[in-house]
């Protein structure tokens, strides 16, 4: 009997090692699955990190694009404004001249250009600055040509005379009003 029972604890023996061994084996498995999952997480999360950032990048790249495209727009239109604006001019003159001759239908079909083309300028974002004689010259806004004497105290620094209409694309300036200031 004590053969046996020696042989049955040498049979145990191994098969508790065996146990301690495959426990052993979990414990790093479950180590080795906790490290690539969180490897896995880390990776997950740098890709987020890269992905987000090439959103933001592409978002503003559509921003900019978007914003320059307007730009362009703008500044094509400027241009062929700004070469209309001398026809602008003669019509404004010739409608001074027509005036004086009296011919009234003259003066109506002159009238009804003048203001198709006024209409369609403006219907492109053309604005005219208007000034008034009297108001305070302004570097900013106006271009001076000459300075007279002031008629009175009360003119002094003041526009006397507009000699050419200045003109606004938007909210930019495309071309200063000319005008005669007081001394």
């Amino acid at each position: 009997m004590s053969t046996t029972n020696s042989e049955e604890i040498e049979k145990d023996q191994p098969i508790i090692e065996g146990n301690e061994t495959s426990k052993q084996k979990e414990v790093v498995e479950e180590a080795e699955k906790l490290s690539v999952e969180e490897q896995l997480k880390s990776d997950l999360e740098k890709e987020k990190d890269k992905y987000l950032r090439l959103f933001a990048e592409f978002e503003n790249y559509k921003r900019r694009t978007a914003k320059e495209r307007i730009e362009l727009f703008t500044t094509a239109n400027q241009e062929v404004l700004q070469s209309l604006l001398p026809v602008m001019d003669d019509f404004d003159r010739a409608l001074v001249e027509i005036n004086k001759s009296g011919d009234k239908d003259l003066v109506k079909g002159v009238e009804l250009i003048h203001e198709k083309l006024k209409g369609t300028l403006t219907s492109k974002g053309l604005e005219v600055i208007e000034v008034g004689v009297g108001d305070t010259f302004d570097a900013d806004i106006h271009e001076a040509i000459t300075q007279i004497p002031a008629p009175s105290e009360d003119m002094k620094g003041k526009i006397i005379d507009q000699i050419e209409k200045g003109y606004k694309l938007g909210t930019k300036t495309i071309r200063f009003p000319k005008v005669v200031i007081g001394s």
